[in-house]
């Protein structure tokens, strides 16, 4: 057994039975040792920033970690962003990240690079296996390492003589880290400090936001306590029959606005709730002044278990209302986004999973589907865009019964549409639908609020990607994604329809203002 096999086949004994990968030279016997071990199925992706954000979504869907397979120092700064993101996500993930062979590290060969140092930061958990007898044993350790007990990415480098060399050993069981459970008395202080409050709020995340903490959120809402979530989270059941909380709204001063008045702020499975970027005159930490802070556990905690733990010690048994189905009619006329999440509401089937990377044009599509049938929506953890047709691959992969729905712009789907490819090569069953409007519109908004002045010519150029316009019909079926271009809203509904009836990778090209 080579170091390799012993890597490969301590990860598939754990229940490992995916890779997402673009390997190269150094991580040849890593490649032969994935062909010998059937129990994991291996995804070829073009660009690495594919491969690690489809193993964020196969995480988020599946509860259990991925497997990539990265090309030195280099191929892990490629999938850098989409890595920042499953870690802000909290996904476990385990990168396999090639070297060079440990002898060969002394003579600085144009790819060497400091592998610790550049995957650090984003790595719960960082090792290098420089022995083969070592491959197998951190195998088993990377993997409980990305369940925490913050749940995360980890990084095992691989340097390739420890890849090829034999006597490699399988390491044994690892045993699962479970999330941590919040102690009674923070239970007890918090439901004391709600009965004082005239405007208590809770801000949730986590496993808060599955069906199970949302049933327990509603009880807290009958209890009159408001429940907010973080504006972007890894995964959250919704749809008909499912408490819908209220959301953290993205801008600053939108956000304060909406928190006015709110004396106590419970925190379970998040932390102190903060604007995306700093602005003149505008607040940072979006909690109101004089507004008590008590926090119940960040994403090492069960918040699910913490909700209910909540209600029982206020005696919340009713559970708050949730929206029945309520499909809205056909869209007409004119296409945008509010008209997009109406055909999405009407046609999505039940335990769909949707991947929503349309920056400025996801909200209508979110708040369409508040009534949809059930479905889990994922969202844009770390802001770094590109995430969205990756994420959807691995879901798909995860959950190949599923129907699987990318919403992207045209800006952040060009940062990784290689994805389109592998959708194609691997069959799965995900619709994508990017909004065309030629340019980076939150980088308009963003621009006006940062009080950068009035763009001039090269200011707009940065902010537009038309001229040439990105022809999305040709690029994806040149991928083998069939595709199609609307312009109505009509046209739309008609082509999400016949998505949803078919199976297998499909593109819309929903034209839309800029």
């Amino acid at each position: 057994m080579t170091g390799a096999d012993a890597l490969v086949s301590t990860l598939a004994d754990h229940g490992v039975t995916a890779c997402f990968a673009n390997p190269g030279t150094s991580e040849m016997h890593l490649v032969t040792a994935l062909d010998r071990e059937t129990r994991i199925n291996s995804v070829l992706c073009l660009f690495e920033g594919v491969a690690t954000g489809a193993a964020d979504g196969y995480g988020r869907v599946k509860g259990e970690p991925a497997m990539t397979l990265l090309h030195l120092g280099a191929g892990y700064l490629n999938g850098g962003a989409n890595i920042h993101n499953a870690k802000r996500a909290k996904t476990p993930m385990v990168n396999v990240i090639g070297d060079h062979a440990v002898d060969h590290r002394k003579y600085d060969a144009p790819l060497n690079s400091d592998i610790m140092g550049l995957a650090g930061p984003n790595s719960i958990w960082i090792k290098s296996a420089d022995s083969v007898g070592a491959t197998g044993k951190l195998a088993a350790e990377a993997w409980a390492a990305s369940f925490g007990p913050e749940p995360g990415p980890v990084s095992l480098i691989l340097p390739a003589d420890s890849a090829w060399t034999e006597g490699g050993v399988k390491g044994g069981a690892a045993r699962r880290p479970s999330l941590r459970q919040t102690p009674p008395e923070k239970i007890e202080a918090a439901a004391a400090a709600i009965g004082r409050a005239s405007q208590p709020v809770i801000l949730i995340n986590g496993t808060a936001l599955s069906e199970e903490g949302l049933g327990h959120a509603a009880r807290l809402k009958k209890a009159g306590i408001r429940i907010i979530t973080d504006t972007f989270y890894a995964k959250m059941r919704r749809g008909a029959g499912v408490f819908a909380p209220d959301r953290m709204q993205y801008f600053a001063e939108g956000a304060m606005d909406d928190l006015e008045g709110s004396d106590v702020m419970i925190l379970a499975g998040t932390h102190k709730p903060a604007a995306f970027f700093a602005y003149p005159g505008k607040p940072s930490l979006l909690v109101p002044e004089g507004c008590t802070v008590l926090d119940l556990g960040g994403a090492d905690t069960d918040s699910a278990k913490t909700l209910a733990a909540l209600a029982d010690a206020m005696g919340a048994h009713e559970a708050a209302p949730s929206a029945p189905l309520d499909k809205p009619d056909a869209p007409t006329g004119a296409l945008d986004a509010r008209a997009v999440g109406k055909s999405v509401a009407r046609h999505m089937p039940e335990n769909a999973i949707v991947s929503d990377d349309g920056v400025s044009n996801s909200m209508p599509v979110f708040l369409s589907t508040i009534k949809a049938e059930p479905h889990d929506w994922m969202g844009l953890t770390g802001g770094a865009i590109g995430q969205g047709l990756p994420l959807a691959l691995g879901a798909a992969v995860a959950a190949p019964d599923r129907k699987v729905i990318a919403l992207t712009g045209d800006g952040a789907g060009m940062y990784t549409v290689q994805a389109l490819w592998s959708m194609a090569r691997e069959q799965t069953d995900v619709t994508t639908v990017v909004f065309v409007n030629h340019t980076y519109r939150i980088l308009n908004i963003e621009l006006a609020r940062t009080g950068a002045g009035n763009p001039g010519p090269t200011a707009k150029d940065m902010l537009e990607i038309g001229g040439p316009d990105i022809d999305w019909v040709s690029l994806s079926e040149s991928m083998g994604v069939p595709a199609t271009a609307v312009t109505t809203a009509e046209d739309f509904d008609a082509a999400f329809e016949d998505a949803m009836k078919q199976t297998g990778p499909r593109l819309i090209a929903a034209i839309v203002p800029g």
